[in-house]
């Protein structure tokens, strides 16, 4: 038993594919005279935010797609800001608005997202969209949890029926992938911070989801043998590495099939923003 190791879920392979799919798709909207466009809008000077925006600018153009990147003063007001959304809304040429987060503390986020036209909210967090995520009729899946859910479709893994976890409640993974395993099928568990006896639940999962940025989280005592694990923490640590919420090692002895850190989630989640600037983009067509 102790040989057993699970299959590792590679993020990098099924993101090349989508982009592939994504790139050939915009060939055939090109041949219609429209260019899939996405904007993303970074406020500040934070390194992270940068390299991620500057990954998703380069993942547009490969596809295809007309990219625009916004870099605006971390001192800029909120009118200001607002004011560039809205522009933004009216540029034809722009399908997919994002506004690359956090952003700094004297902006109020919430106000933000909601300037973004449903319609071109790429991330799926403006509250409309949420909404019609709650209800069952999504129109635009947070690119994560939309991700998730690509790469357990790949695996074969279905979630009919399936007991799931969530760790982590947020706004922009837990919650939304809560919703999009119920939707097919799931028996949920949302998790957070509070939770007492977390192991209790974890070792109750087929599927487990962790999203939390505590490495070394998840042990390999607190997963039931043969559950499918999704690690979308990340997490740096003092020697540098990169790493998820769960001890890779430990669980990979225990699970059927496990995401790792860096190469799993990470990747799926700039594909799936791909998708939904062309999905943005070809309701235009229609």
């Amino acid at each position: 038993m102790s040989e057993n190791r699970a299959r590792r879920i590679d993020g990098r392979a099924l993101a090349d594919q989508v982009r592939n799919d994504v790139a050939l798709a915009v060939q055939e909207l090109k041949k219609k005279n429209i260019t899939p466009g996405l904007a993303v809008v970074i406020v500040g000077d934070d390194p992270a935010s940068h390299i991620y925006v500057r990954n998703k600018a380069i993942a547009c153009e490969k596809a295809g797609m007309h990219s625009k990147v916004i870099r605006l003063p971390a001192d800029i007001s909120q009118e200001k800001l607002l004011e560039k959304i809205c522009n933004l809304n009216d540029d034809s040429n722009i399908h997919g608005i994002l506004v690359q987060l956090p952003i700094p503390d004297h902006l109020d986020e919430n106000a933000v997202i909601a300037t973004i036209d449903p319609n071109k909210d790429v991330d799926g967090f403006h509250v409309i969209n949420a909404g019609h995520l709650l209800v069952g009729d999504p129109k635009v899946k947070p690119c994560t949890p939309y991700g998730i859910m690509r790469m357990l479709e790949n695996e074969g893994v279905s979630a009919w029926g399936a007991e799931a976890v969530i760790v982590g409640a947020s706004n922009i993974v837990g919650k939304p992938i809560a919703l999009l395993l119920q939707a097919a099928g799931a028996t949920v568990t949302i998790c957070n911070s509070k939770t007492r006896d977390l192991a209790a639940h974890t070792r109750r999962a087929d599927i487990l989801v962790t999203a939390v940025g505590r490495p070394d989280m998840i042990r390999g005592d607190m997963v039931k043998p043969g559950a499918v694990i999704i690690d979308v923490g990340i997490n740096r640590l003092d020697d540098g590495r990169l790493v998820g919420d769960v001890n890779f090692e430990e669980c990979q002895s225990v699970a059927q099939a496990i995401t790792p850190v860096p190469g799993g989630v990470g990747p799926m989640t700039i594909a799936m923003l791909l998708v939904n600037t062309l999905e943005a983009a070809q309701r235009n067509v229609l």
